[in-house]
């Protein structure tokens, strides 16, 4: 059976065509989207939980083979948990988030593991394990289609961002494919194909319209935002080769995770001393909390955890004239609350998009500290990651060298107000915008267009 899947930064969801049209498949009750987010016990237990799905004789060999000092330490590792399989200590989605807040010190946890697959300079070991960490959150949505199914599903398309990163593109972009194409052939996903996000949105848009217009898909997802012009309508729909519809394609690794860390910086780190005067009258120094919040870069969160940053901060200790907003940050630190302090600005984000005013609930880190911010607080800290999207759009239009006739805004970050104002700015009113599924529009896109690659 085929699929359309998004993997995405901040969700995943899958898809099939049912009675003619795309469908969301139900994967936690009624629920079609499971949090990008994975927590276990032990490290460990993510290898060995790819190596039982892994069909092909001489290819398990290879994997035991290559994962041998990982799977002898799942193997102890169950002995120390006292479960049989390892499945039962690995969690996804929102309960990987609950077991995350409820012990951050005790397991491995990441949420949003596509940020990462793109990086410039991962080593093989890392490579390596980025494909079992993405297989087996892969196999967790797989697992939950098939049962709602009852059909095995070995044929998907995957949707992908014009940029995972915005270095070193082309490397980029193979590197995460690769990753990905990897991890889908390891839990039985035979044939994959591979689709750009915003064309994705823009077929399901596509099924709905009655005559051909040109559209300018801006899709803002979790990790990245991608801007696509297409010809679409009745006079393209049905056709297989699109390449000379698309008129136009810009992406950058700019999303709804990066506007949680910006605001999380500006708005939350001054109360964890990240302003404080020193008593040397130099100004504090700003790295740390700028690492602590960078929840989606390696190596500031292998940099904040260091030795060094610790030494940093106990000198700074002694040096601050408030010493009890640094105390602060460095409980936060040894508890490993940075992920929960950026999760606390993503619901302040989602919030703001409503109402004027939001306390940020940090009760983890200290008995009744609830930062306030205004709607316009945020406008002010988002307005660089603006400009860039802004510039994304004008680039696609310029590439086209054309205007839309409307635009089609997706993703889980675009309903933001400031996104539909964003657009209204730089292309005036007499453009109408249209507001797609902001979560499962990409999703469904690909199930259309996995009927045209498998169907």
């Amino acid at each position: 059976m085929f699929v359309g899947f998004d993997y995405g930064t901040s969700n995943c969801a899958m898809s099939f065509i049912h009675q003619g049209k795309a469908q969301l498949i139900p994967l936690y009750g009624s629920e079609a989207f499971v949090p990008s987010a994975l927590y276990a016990l032990e490290r460990a237990f993510i290898a060995e939980l790819v190596a039982t799905q892994i069909g092909d004789d001489e290819e398990k060999r290879r994997y035991a083979q290559s994962r041998a000092a990982l799977l002898n330490q799942a193997r102890s590792g169950k002995l120390e948990q006292d479960i049989s399989q390892v499945s039962d200590g690995i969690f996804f989605g929102a309960e990987a988030i609950a077991q995350y807040i409820a012990a951050p010190g005790e397991g491995y946890f990441i949420k949003s593991p596509k940020s990462f697959l793109g990086a410039s300079g991962l080593r093989p070991q890392s490579v390596d394990f980025f494909e079992d960490l993405v297989a087996a959150m892969m196999l967790n949505v797989k697992q939950r289609a098939e049962q709602y199914l009852q059909q095995t599903i070995t044929q998907v398309v995957i949707g992908r961002p014009v940029n995972f990163q915005g270095i070193n593109a082309q490397e980029s972009n193979a590197q995460a494919q690769r990753i990905l194409a990897a991890a889908a052939q390891r839990i039985g996903l035979r044939e994959v194909e591979f689709l750009f996000e915003p064309l994705a949105a823009g077929f399901d848009f596509e099924t709905r319209l009655r005559e051909n217009k040109k559209v300018l898909v801006v899709d803002v997802g979790g990790g990245t935002t991608d801007c696509s012009l297409v010809l679409m309508g009745p006079q393209h729909i049905q056709q297989r080769e699109r390449s000379a519809d698309f008129l136009g394609h810009t992406g950058e690794r700019i999303g709804g995770n990066d506007f949680d860390i910006q605001l999380a910086q500006t708005i939350l780190m001054p109360h964890f001393g990240m302003l404080s005067p020193l008593k040397t009258g130099l100004p504090m120094p700003l790295m740390p909390f700028v690492n602590a919040m960078a929840i989606n870069d390696i190596g500031a969160q292998m940099e904040f955890y260091e030795a060094n940053t610790g030494h940093l901060l106990a000198r700074l200790q002694r040096e601050t004239l408030e010493p009890s907003l640094l105390q602060r940050f460095v409980r936060m630190r040894d508890h490993k609350h940075n992920f929960a302090v950026v999760r606390a600005a993503e619901l302040g984000k989602i919030a703001l998009s409503t109402q004027a005013q939001h306390s940020f609930d940090l009760d983890f880190i200290e008995a009744g500290l609830a930062p306030r911010c205004s709607a316009q607080d945020y406008a002010e800290s988002s307005a660089k990651l603006l400009q860039k999207i802004a510039d994304l759009i004008s680039e696609v239009c310029q590439q086209a060298s054309t205007a839309p006739d409307l635009v089609y805004i997706t993703g889980g970050s675009a309903k933001s107000p400031l996104i539909r104002q964003l657009v209204r700015d730089l292309l005036g009113d007499a453009i109408p915008i249209v507001d797609g599924d902001h979560f499962g529009s990409v999703a469904a896109g690909l199930g259309v267009w996995a009927q045209r690659v498998f169907g």
